[in-house]
């Protein structure tokens, strides 16, 4: 199985940085999009893949982008997630998650994924670790072994902690993507 994560292109809430991080539900800039636009031309992406997506605006562009309207699906299990975590930081505005209800008014055709995880109220973002592990552990025990691969649109910090629980060690906020980058991990 291969796993291929994707970080969301430049988002709204970066053009005053770090004036803007408390902007709710920021999307793309048009930047943005021709960052995802361009890796569009790079990644090919079929419909036998899984694409799992974080219920935020800017992933959700950056996933229509780059599936060419593909199914996809939202899940909280990929959401934000703070790196590295800190008890004394506080959450950031920009990094709140789509509810249920409001992806569903504004996307109707988007399925929903939270296989009867308790992470759509506040997502995983500060999630204790070892509840985080165990989401994940469910996560994958769901997918099984029904995909070859699984394309991840997420955010930095959510992509450092998943590469962190599949084994990469010493990873800092060096180690981000950065917008529309990519990693691949085969398992």
């Amino acid at each position: 199985m291969e796993v291929i994560f994707i970080r969301h292109g430049h988002g709204e809430h970066l053009n005053d940085y770090p004036n803007q991080l408390n902007t709710l539900h920021p999307g793309l800039t048009e930047f943005g999009k021709f960052q995802v636009s361009q890796l569009s031309h790079k990644l090919d992406i079929f419909s036998k893949d899984l694409v799992l997506v974080s219920p935020t605006k800017r992933t959700i562009e950056t996933a229509y982008i780059l599936t060419n309207q593909f199914n996809f699906t939202v899940t909280p299990l990929v959401g934000p997630r703070m790196f590295p975590q800190n008890p004394e930081f506080s959450s950031l505005l920009c990094d709140e998650i789509y509810s249920r209800k409001e992806i569903l008014d504004l996307y109707e055709e988007v399925t929903l994924l939270d296989i009867d995880l308790d992470c759509w109220g506040d997502g995983i973002n500060r999630m204790e670790q070892g509840i985080f592990e165990k989401y994940v552990h469910q996560l994958f025990n769901w997918i099984g072994d029904r995909y070859k691969r699984i394309l991840i649109i997420a955010h930095d910090g959510t992509i450092t902690n998943y590469r962190i629980f599949f084994g990469e060690t010493g990873l800092t906020r060096k180690d981000f993507l950065g917008e529309a980058g990519i990693h691949k991990i085969k398992l």
